[in-house]
């Protein structure tokens, strides 16, 4: 029997997860089909509880439950999110055994008003992992100046570690540095660092949606017809530019001499996962953010709608490179036409948590209301 098109992507060095989780998706066999189609793991967030949460009936029947005991919103919150991620966490225990630890993992989200707080982030992150009690489950924690204190005290603690909404590469290097910093406590604690994983979620099409809204902005604005077509032709281009250069500072990292050092008593090499996937623009393909940023030891978590497209048509091609003049030249041509690169990632990671903190409240009220 053939390969799918998800299998051949493992084999050349990119695992698929998925960025969609539901008890529908669990009960059915929905997940384990998608499993031996290639998938490899899963992410949730807020948004995507949200959405399974308050769109059907699933979950009614558990928080009628959970709120006649006595339960408290947030504490029913807590009892349906974590079980979709140990149920689901099971279903890919054989994935997590057969890949020695690789792939398999489920992530759920720390509770993101908590992100600007650094202590509340590293006790709900220890009671997750107590309550949750699965080793193939990472918990996520945003890339932010309080997160990365965070990240690298809880890795300390032997928690796996999913580092989310990093748009900058300043953001990526902090990631990195708090996931080798936390690795080196356990060693120096002579714990086992072999045992503990982490990715570094590096959000994508996002960045194209903004970056192409102020690029329409100077085309309307624009009278020399040659400037108009230059402008024209940066559209679609920050996001892959952008993953790039931080693909390029990943490689660095960690085969560098001061990571060798630490992987050489068991430290594992932190794979970026490229997130926020589906395409946003109907002008672009279905699969843009897969086939632009297929790369080795990489992950990409897809929606369920980009993961059936790529099993349809997608193309397996490495895409990112060492070589990253093409990705720089775009980042200063964006730069010459004065689109500031960082302000745009800045305002994307504000907006972002800021959305994660929306979807969280109405998450909540969801529950509320089917109380």
């Amino acid at each position: 029997m053939s390969k799918t098109k998800i299998e051949q992507l493992t084999e050349f060095g990119q695992s698929a997860w998925l960025d969609s989780i539901s008890r529908a998706m669990i009960e059915t066999g929905k997940l384990k089909e998608m499993i031996r189609q290639g998938l490899r793991g899963v992410t949730s967030n807020p948004t995507i509880f949200d959405k399974a949460i308050s769109s059907g009936d699933d979950y009614d029947q558990k928080t009628k439950e959970l709120s006649n005991d006595g339960k408290s919103v947030f504490e029913i919150y807590d009892e349906l999110t974590v079980r979709d991620i140990q149920d689901a966490a099971d279903i890919f225990m054989p994935v997590y055994q057969e890949t020695q630890g690789l792939d398999g993992y489920v992530s759920l989200e720390i509770n993101p008003k908590l992100a600007f707080k650094t202590r509340e982030t590293i006790e709900e992150g220890k009671r997750l992992y107590k309550k949750v009690n699965r080793v193939n489950v990472m918990f996520k924690v945003p890339a932010t100046e309080d997160g990365f204190k965070a990240i690298e005290e809880l890795i300390a603690c032997g928690i796996n570690i999913n580092v989310t909404l990093i748009f900058a590469l300043g953001q990526y290097i902090n990631a990195a540095q708090a996931y080798i910093r936390g690795i080196k406590r356990i060693l120096q604690n002579n714990g086992d660092a072999s045992q503990v994983r982490s990715v570094a979620s590096i959000f994508v099409s996002r960045i194209d949606t903004a970056v192409d809204n102020l690029l329409e902005e100077k085309i309307i604005k624009e009278k020399d017809q040659e400037k108009k077509i230059q402008l024209s032709s940066l559209k679609g281009k920050a996001a892959a530019a952008n993953a790039n250069l931080i693909y390029k500072k990943c490689l660095e990292t960690f085969t560098s001499s001061e990571f060798k050092q630490i992987q050489d008593k068991g430290a594992q090499f932190q794979r970026v996962l490229w997130g926020s996937t589906s395409t946003k623009n109907p002008a672009y393909s279905d699969i843009k953010y897969v086939t632009e940023l297929i790369a080795k030891n990489t992950i990409n978590t897809l929606p369920e709608n980009t993961f059936e497209a790529f099993l349809d048509h997608g193309v397996i091609k490495e895409a990112l490179i060492s070589d990253i003049s093409d990705a720089q030249n775009i980042i200063n041509s964006l730069e010459g036409f004065g689109i500031n690169i960082n302000k745009v990632l800045v305002k994307l990671l504000h907006d972002g948590v800021v959305s994660f903190e929306k979807s969280f409240v109405s998450l909540l009220h969801s529950i509320e209301e089917k109380k």
